[in-house]
């Protein structure tokens, strides 16, 4: 019988994981108060019939690439 490693298979074309907000905020080393912000200012969220919150990460770095362009260079 294969072991549970070796059973794991490869997502389809397109389907990408959705991260909890305690794996976002670990990914961008912030707090929960850091991420409830950014939410405010327009971080994307995916809808998500449990509970909780679920980002896609590509849309996030997409959305924080955008809000760098933006910010003011001293």
């Amino acid at each position: 019988m294969p072991t549970k490693a070796e059973r794991l298979t490869p997502l389809p074309a397109g389907l990408v994981p959705l991260l909890t907000q305690k794996q976002i905020e670990t990914y961008y080393g912030v707090s929960d108060w850091q991420i409830l912000r950014w939410i405010d200012a327009g971080m994307p969220e995916e809808p998500f019939a449990g509970r909780g919150r679920r980002f896609n990460l590509a849309r996030c770095e997409e959305w924080h690439a955008k809000q760098a362009a933006l910010a003011p260079t001293a």
